[in-house]
C-alpha cells in the first residue's frame, strides 16, 4: 500500500485539538510510549469496550467476565515461560521496601491472570465445556522504540478472551471467533481488515496457530488483533486441569484466545472514520463514527447565546434527551458555523438548533454531520429519531 504520513499527521493534531489523546506528562516534555486520553477519547474508549464485552460476552451464554491485578506472584509468569521468553521487554517492579521487597513483574498480557484464576472460576461456577472468560485490563511492554502513536506504546489495554474446550473441537470454535472479530471490526466501522496466517518462526512460544488482523495504517500494514490457538500450554505450565463429570475424566483443555487491542482498535476507528469533503463552498473535516460508539450522540444548540428564552429552551431539550441519551452534550460556545466545524471533529451524528419556530411549534432544526442536510422535526419525535 502507499503509504500517507500527512494522515497520521492530521489524526495526531485533531486528536490534541479536540481532547482525545494527548502526550503523558506534556508540561515536561512528554515521556516516550505513553499516552493519556481526554474527554472525548476516554468516552471513544469507554464505548468500544462496553461494545466488545456487548458482542464478546453478554450475548453469548457460554462467557464469564473478571478482572484480574497487573501485578501477580513473580511465579505467574515464570511459570507462564513470559519472563524466560520475553526478557527485557517486561518492565520489572518491587514490591514491598527494603529486605522484604520482592523482585515480580507489571503484566506484558491480561490472559495469565484468567489462567492463574481457572481453579476458582470451576470451583464456584462449576462450568460445562466450552467456556470463555472475558478481560479488559492494561498491559506493559517495554518497547525499545514505541512508535507511531498509539500504535506501538509501552502502556496499553487489551480486551482478551480466554476460550476453554476439548482438544478435538478448538479449530471450530477457531472459526466462530474469527467470524466475531470479522463482525466487530464492521460495526465499530473499521475499514478493510485482512487476514494474515502467521508462520510457526512469528508466532508467540505458547502459540501453534495464530491469524493476525491486520490493518492498513498511514505508515503501512500493521496488526490490529489476533487470534491465537494457546493449545494447553498455559495450564499446563500452571499445573491445572479440569474434571468433565459427563465422561468422568481428568484433562487439560485447550484453549483459543482472541485477543483486541484498545488503543490500536481506537486508532484503526479514527483513521477510518477521518473524513474530508466539501460542504457550502469550504473544506471541512469531520469523523465518520458509528453513533453507538461516538462520544457525543447530538449535541443541542441554543440559535443565540444571549437571547434567554432560547438557552431556557435548549437547556429543557438538552435535559430531557440526556435522561433517555447519555451522551447528549450541549454546545453555545462560538457562532453556529464554529459548532458545527466542532462537532463534525468530535465526530457527532446530529446537532440540534433551537430557534425562535422552536418556541411557537415545539419543532427543531435536526442537521445530520454525514450530509450537512437539516429538517425540521418535532421534539417529541427527537428520541425515537435519534436512537
Amino acid at each position: 500500500m502507499i503509504q500517507d504520513l500527512g494522515k497520521m499527521e492530521k489524526i495526531v493534531s485533531l486528536c490534541k485539538r479536540r481532547g482525545f489523546i494527548y502526550p503523558s506528562s506534556e508540561i515536561y516534555g512528554g515521556f516516550s510510549g505513553f499516552w493519556n486520553y481526554g474527554h472525548y477519547g476516554s468516552i471513544l474508549k469507554e464505548n468500544i469496550k462496553c461494545f466488545w464485552k456487548q458482542r464478546f460476552i453478554f450475548d453469548r451464554n457460554d462467557m464469564f467476565v473478571t478482572d484480574t491485578s497487573i501485578i501477580s506472584n513473580p511465579k505467574v509468569l515464570e511459570s507462564s515461560g513470559h519472563v524466560s521468553n520475553f526478557g527485557n521487554e517486561i518492565f520489572k517492579i518491587q514490591v514491598g521496601t527494603g529486605d522484604e521487597a520482592i523482585t515480580t513483574h507489571l503484566r506484558p498480557e491480561t490472559a495469565q491472570g484468567i489462567f492463574a484464576d481457572f481453579k476458582n472460576l470451576v470451583d464456584v461456577h462449576h462450568p460445562k465445556l466450552p467456556f470463555g472468560v472475558g478481560q479488559i485490563g492494561k498491559a506493559f511492554r517495554n518497547e525499545i522504540s514505541p512508535r507511531d502513536f498509539i500504535f506501538r506504546s509501552r502502556e496499553f489495554e487489551q480486551m482478551e478472551v480466554e476460550y476453554f474446550t476439548k482438544e478435538e473441537d478448538w479449530s471450530k470454535h477457531f472459526e466462530n471467533w474469527r467470524e466475531t472479530m470479522n463482525s466487530f471490526a464492521k460495526e465499530v466501522g473499521i475499514k478493510t481488515v485482512h487476514e494474515l496466517e502467521v508462520s510457526q518462526d512469528e508466532r508467540a512460544h505458547y502459540s501453534k496457530r495464530t491469524i493476525d488482523f491486520q490493518f492498513d495504517y498511514p505508515f503501512g500494514r500493521g496488526e490490529l488483533w489476533g487470534l491465537a490457538y494457546r493449545t494447553d500450554f498455559d495450564l499446563n505450565n500452571h499445573s491445572l486441569d479440569y474434571f468433565d463429570e459427563e465422561s468422568g475424566k481428568r484433562f487439560v483443555p485447550h484453549v483459543v484466545e482472541p485477543s483486541l487491542g484498545v488503543d490500536r482498535t481506537v486508532l484503526a476507528i479514527l483513521l477510518s472514520a477521518y473524513t474530508e469533503d466539501e460542504l457550502g463552498g469550504e473544506t471541512r473535516i469531520y469523523l465518520k463514527l458509528n453513533k453507538n460508539i461516538a462520544p457525543v450522540r447530538a449535541a443541542v444548540f441554543p440559535l443565540l447565546k444571549n437571547k434567554p428564552e432560547l438557552v431556557s429552551k435548549a437547556r429543557e431539550v438538552y435535559t430531557m434527551l440526556k435522561k433517555e441519551i447519555p451522551s447528549i452534550q450541549f454546545d453555545d460556545n462560538g457562532n453556529i458555523g464554529k459548532r458545527y466545524r466542532r462537532q463534525d471533529e468530535i465526530g457527532t451524528p446530529f446537532c440540534i438548533t433551537i430557534d425562535f419556530d422552536t418556541l411557537t411549534n415545539n419543532t427543531v432544526t435536526l442537521r445530520d454531520r454525514d450530509t450537512g442536510e437539516q429538517e425540521r422535526i418535532s421534539i417529541s419525535d427527537l428520541v425515537f429519531k435519534l436512537k
